[in-house]
């Protein structure tokens, strides 16, 4: 199957059920879509100047929430999962059942008790947009405060990787590693190229003069270096680095602070405390305002369709809504089958159904038009296949 869905509108016969019968026929023989009947409750018309006006705020609207899930859904995946399709996959259900987005649309109820129906079009979709823009809000303050925890903790955490020539060395340096309070001796840090690890050995208590001798012992080394201590003399401290760079030596500049590397760690396992803490918090909220805002962005799309449908069909409202799931490479022959059905919804005769046309309240000049009322579903944010 393709990735794409459509959601089309189609008046009904003697009974909205015949439409539907009558297109899984046409597209039965060939296996060239799956098709679901879209259910729309009965829905408060109001007058047609409403209706033309609410056609224009609904095609706003429903891309306004679209773009809200996409930017909880990627930050959601990339920020929070960090690019974990399976546990995303888990974390995308709508509803009460749980279900998966795919089955939520091709299975729609509508959720009376968010949206009583005995409510007017216009206030049902004031509901939608008041609880979208909450979702908007409240991810953009939880994504600001967990990004701000989660980068002060990657800075500490890099400054503890890397080459041993730049890293943060608190974490593998130890007091006895350092002669401590006195007047004048100094332990330094070099870093040595592990090629040149039996060089150092060889030439460092003769780099200078009063270089304590077999004092170099080796702390910790790396792919490409390898660190070692040294104790000297502070009067010899600068020559000492001159011939360092002479041979290719780095002197590291480190001076041990117990409770500086303390405070340090501290700081780190607080950060990683709070991370977790609002990682579990921001996964259920995610979780189900996922859900909140998918569900809301297809409750509009059901009010887009009855809004559009009644404009183009006209009263009594007659219509059946069906999604569409086009097999692969199957869509042009779909389309001209959507054509021999319902061609003669048409008046004109005239359209070439690529073509882009202005209807009033019905269709922008930036929309493509056909016969029948006819949305595509963007769910490629959910498509847990795509590489």
């Amino acid at each position: 199957m393709s990735d794409e869905y459509w959601i089309i509108s189609v008046p009904g016969k003697s009974t909205p059920r015949q439409s539907y019968d009558e297109l899984c026929q046409a597209t039965g023989r060939d296996q060239l879509s799956q098709n679901y009947v879209f259910n729309i409750p009965d829905l408060k018309v109001g007058t047609l100047d409403s209706l033309v006006a609410l056609s224009d705020d609904l095609a706003r609207l429903d891309g306004y929430i679209e773009g809200v899930t996409k930017k909880l859904t990627q930050f959601f995946f990339h920020d929070v999962l960090e690019d974990d399709r399976n546990r995303l996959a888990e974390n995308l259900v709508v509803g009460q059942n749980a279900v998966d987005p795919i089955r939520y649309v091709t299975e729609f109820q509508w959720d009376h008790a968010k949206y009583p129906t005995k409510q007017s079009l216009k206030n049902l979709s004031e509901i939608i947009s008041k609880a979208a823009t909450h979702i908007e809000t409240e991810l953009k303050l939880r994504s600001q405060s967990y990004n701000n925890v989660k980068q002060n903790l990657e800075s500490l955490e890099k400054k503890q990787s890397g080459s041993l020539l730049t890293r943060n060395l608190n974490d593998v340096l130890k007091k006895e590693h350092f002669v401590l309070g006195s007047e004048y001796l100094k332990t330094l840090l070099v870093c040595v190229p592990k090629p040149l690890m039996n060089e150092w050995y060889a030439k460092y208590e003769s780099l200078c003069t009063m270089i304590v001798p077999r004092t170099t012992e080796l702390v910790t080394q790396d792919q490409d270096y390898a660190l070692f201590t040294v104790t000297l003399f502070q009067k010899t401290e600068d020559t000492f680095r001159h011939k360092c760079r002479e041979n290719k030596f780095t002197v590291r500049e480190f001076t041990f602070d117990e409770k500086a590397l303390a405070t340090e760690r501290e700081k780190i396992r607080e950060l990683e405390t709070e991370r977790q803490k609002l990682y579990a918090n921001l996964v259920r909220w995610l979780k189900i305002n996922f859900g909140e805002i998918f569900s809301a962005s297809m409750h509009i799309k059901a009010l887009r369709v009855f809004v559009e449908s009644v404009l183009r069909f006209g009263l009594p409202v007659n219509f059946v809504a069906i999604v569409i799931h086009p097999t692969r490479k199957s869509t042009k022959r779909l389309r001209d089958v959507l054509d021999l059905l319902f061609g003669y919804l048409d008046q004109s005769n005239k359209s070439k159904y690529d073509e882009q046309i202005d209807i009033p309240g019905v269709f922008s000049s930036q929309q493509e038009y056909y016969p029948y009322v006819y949305f595509k579903l963007d769910l490629d944010y959910i498509d847990m296949n795509k590489k």
